[in-house]
């Protein structure tokens, strides 16, 4: 197997997405895609020639089948997804909206294969990876799941990997708020990058202005906080510098789906890349973006040839974000990951 640049984890579900508008009672036929915020941003960051190994398991059925393959397909390592016999592989339903509003989705996951994660799951050969990408979504799924996120994020960490957090709240999957604000704070304290919404930073932090949420993170132990403040752009903060970037103006908003998945996809790739945590800010903006363009959860995060062509194009004749070039005594071996060609 080839070196593991980022290791991402989570749950994969298969998809059936209405090919009409409508309630979902009353729409009879659909088409199959793949859905889940962990593996969008490792498929994203594959696309951009990065070496994703993707951590999970799904069931012994077709659904299961289909998610592997169209995984594989996208450039994913899936040798450390495991087959469960006993359990299936969990799917949605999503409704088709045409006027850009936010669909409706309807979720059948509960006692899935992949809500069986746990410690069992991690292997040496994993934590070789130069960077750690995890969400507040699997430790949402079950305990085991949230035992396997806090010990793979610490130990990651540990061994001075990079690690980058996305809370990505799913409160209808936890037992209660209070339960959620704990447990995902607590993860978030093992990250270097933390990039929630504006939306979720207030609920999990208790302070309504950026630059104090911020804050609380950077004090738990964060060494930078971008925060996604939807078409507006973005806010950011470290140690050493602040300041916002503003968003890409998109004329046309297709499907709002994903487009966090896709600023996650950008600020990794690059800080990754050594680029300064404001020029991070820029490109995450530009690839959630584009992700409202496009119908479909991952459908819109560009190849490296398209984010060449066109978002150097784009921003060609623009002065670049000031900022300073994120750089760690920490986690600076990580930094050192080759720039894809």
């Amino acid at each position: 197997m080839s070196e593991i640049d980022i290791l991402s984890f989570g749950e994969t579900m298969a998809m059936l997405v209405a090919e009409q508008t409508g309630d979902l009672a009353q729409v009879e036929h659909f088409h199959k895609r793949i859905a889940g915020a962990d593996s969008n941003v490792a498929i994203g960051l594959s696309r951009l020639g990065f070496n994703v190994a993707w951590l999970s398991r799904v069931g012994n059925d077709s659904l299961g089948r289909y998610v592997v393959e169209t995984l594989i397909k996208e450039g994913l390592d899936c040798s450390h997804v495991e087959v469960d016999e006993n359990r299936p592989t969990g799917f949605q339903f999503k409704s088709r909206n045409d006027d850009g509003s936010d669909p409706q989705v309807e979720y059948f996951r509960r006692g899935s294969a992949a809500s069986h994660l746990s410690p069992h799951s991690i292997t040496d050969s994993l934590l070789s990876a130069r960077h750690l990408h995890a969400t507040g979504i699997p430790p949402a799924l079950s305990a085991s799941a949230r035992e396997m996120s806090l010990e793979l994020m610490t130990r990651m960490r540990n061994a001075g990997r990079s690690v980058s957090f996305d809370p990505n709240l799913r409160p209808s999957l936890w037992a209660s708020e209070g339960e959620m604000i704990r447990e995902v704070n607590r993860l978030a304290a093992l990250a270097h990058w933390v990039l929630p919404g504006l939306s979720e930073g207030r609920l999990l932090t208790g302070f309504d202005d950026p630059a104090d949420i911020a804050a609380f993170y950077l004090d738990q132990g964060a060494e930078a906080v971008a925060i996604k403040l939807g078409p507006e752009g973005a806010y950011y903060r470290t140690q050493l510098d602040q300041g916002f970037v503003a968003g890409v103006p998109v004329t046309n908003v297709v499907d709002t789906v994903g487009a966090g998945d896709g600023f996650a996809v950008g600020m990794i790739s690059a800080l990754l890349e050594h680029q300064s945590f404001a020029e991070a800010v820029q490109r995450a903006n530009w690839i959630g973006s584009r992700a409202v363009q496009s119908r479909g959860d991952m459908e819109g995060l560009p190849t490296r040839l398209e984010l060449a062509a066109e978002f150097e194009a784009a921003f060609a004749s623009k002065p670049a974000p000031t900022g300073f070039v994120y750089t760690s005594d920490t986690v600076g071996a990580s930094l050192l990951a080759k720039r894809p060609a």
